[in-house]
């Protein structure tokens, strides 16, 4: 994101019998190895992450998402059937998916109709027959009304938000339940398919490839397909009046942009850039990891922000140079790598600006040691409010404030200093390559560090992530 947002088989049944007494015999229901316990159970209602204690479930690991659904923008109405493709990791007679948006009509389970009831954000499913761990089991939900935006902790808006022409479809940190059942967390990837139906004139821009577009009887179906793993928070399928430019970068990777036309002069200096970015930043970072990129820029003026969606983020007004570089580099450090906790957000938002301010110096404008020490960051003075969030955990309501942003950045130029060039390079591309597709933590990078550079970081990391205060030496 980018500022401004401050914002199996049945077990058998055996008879044991001993003289004098008789055994009974171990329920078919109870848990293997413990006679008596229930098998069976209900999946967490929560990934348990601090910041948002109802975001997530437990009790299975979603594959794949496919949601077939039309919108009109003239009513706001959309009806949908989203399918969700899962694996249980234990035995569930009960799971939950997060879901906020419009009425739910039917819900199936492996093509059988099931009870299901609604609570705050839980969609919550009782399956028959009950699921096995390791059994592979298909939901179908079909829904249908007006869904809408989600206000978050900072103030700022996400989720499904109409605008003049069609909807601007953001999601982090809370926002995809809006529109899609989940299972809500960066720790839950998967891949998705997106079949869109609008009218005919307007575009829906998703994840990944258009596999096909077709007009008929007044409405276009645009079917997108996002084929690597990717977080719910990531997704999108943005809808309004986009001229489409398609292209390739140098390297052969295809580009797909739409721009809401009354964005297109504002934009034209960013757009341009895109293929030079994405190769510069593969040459610092490691290769690019998705199959596509782009971007959409559209007209959202009550957003206010701009969002790493993946393979294509989106820009609620005139994407900058600056921007649109902090949105790009997203694609390695918050798309491919994802955090673990939503306290973990310096490694999203510090690593992203970090390579704009190595795009700026590249492009030509102030190194990346002149951004460090100007007075919005370094220079800033010790007293400032800006030095008394701690990094590694700046809370709900800070987590977009420049704090983990520019101090991210920050902490990544020391660190640099402190290891020297060939293994902080080494590091950021070990960052990468090592959890692409995944997700890690604040731990794991330090730990990442260490090894890299053969020092130990202890007091580094401790001044520059958790602690309050300006840090003097490290």
């Amino acid at each position: 994101m980018t500022l401004p947002r401050l914002r199996g088989a049945a077990l058998a049944t055996v008879v044991f019998v001993a003289v004098g007494s008789t055994v009974a015999p171990a329920s078919a229901d109870a848990a293997p190895g413990k006679p008596g316990a229930p098998r069976y159970s209900a999946g967490a209602a929560s990934a348990g992450d601090p910041y948002f204690p109802d975001q997530g479930n437990g009790g299975y690991d979603v594959q794949h998402y496919d949601l077939d659904f039309s919108y009109d923008p003239a009513t706001r109405f959309m009806a949908a059937t989203a399918t969700v493709t899962a694996i249980a990791t234990q035995d569930l007679d009960r799971f939950n998916l997060d879901f906020r948006g419009p009425a739910v009509s039917a819900v199936t389970v492996n093509g059988h109709a099931h009870d299901f009831t609604r609570d705050g954000q839980e969609l919550i499913v009782t399956p028959r027959p009950k699921l096995k761990t390791g059994h592979t089991f298909t939901v179908v939900v079909k829904y249908a009304g007006v869904p809408g935006p989600i206000t978050d902790p900072d103030g700022s808006i996400e989720g499904w938000v109409p605008t003049d022409d069609g909807a601007f479809v953001v999601g982090e940190p809370q926002g995809t339940p809006a529109w899609l059942p989940t299972n809500d967390h960066p720790t839950d990837k998967a891949t998705f398919r997106f079949t869109a139906k609008v009218p005919a004139g307007l575009t829906a821009v998703g994840n990944g490839q258009l596999l096909s577009q077709e007009t008929r009887d007044g409405w276009t179906t645009f079917i997108w397909d996002s084929t690597e793993p990717m977080a719910s928070y990531l997704a999108t399928i943005t809808i309004g009046n986009f001229l489409v430019t398609e292209s390739t970068t140098p390297t052969g990777i295809p580009v797909y942009v739409a721009i809401d036309p009354r964005q297109v002069s504002g934009s034209a200096a960013a757009v341009a850039q895109i293929p030079k970015m994405i190769d510069f930043f593969a040459t610092m970072f490691g290769p690019y990891p998705f199959a596509s990129t782009g971007a959409i820029i559209d007209r959202a003026p009550d957003v206010g922000y701009a969002l790493e969606t993946q393979t294509k983020p989106v820009f609620s007004g005139p994407a900058s140079v600056g921007t649109m570089a902090h949105e790009l580099a997203h694609q390695w450090y918050g798309d491919s790598v994802s955090p673990r906790r939503w306290s973990d957000i310096w490694l999203n938002e510090g690593f992203a600006t970090y390579a704009q301010w190595m795009y700026t110096e590249y492009n030509g404008g102030a190194s990346v040691s002149q951004t460090f020490n100007s007075s919005s960051n370094y220079g800033r003075a010790a007293s400032s409010p800006f030095w008394q969030i701690v990094l590694a955990d700046p809370g709900p309501e800070e987590m977009f404030s420049n704090i983990p942003y520019n101090r991210g950045a920050m902490t990544l130029h020391a660190l640099r200093g402190k290891v020297g060039e060939d293994a902080f390079f080494r590091i950021l591309r070990g960052w990468a390559a090592g959890h692409r597709y995944g997700h890690a933590a604040t731990a794991d990078f330090v730990a990442l560090s260490e090894r890299e550079s053969g020092q130990d970081l202890s007091d580094f990391f401790d001044v520059w992530l958790f602690q309050k205060g300006r840090p003097t030496t490290w």
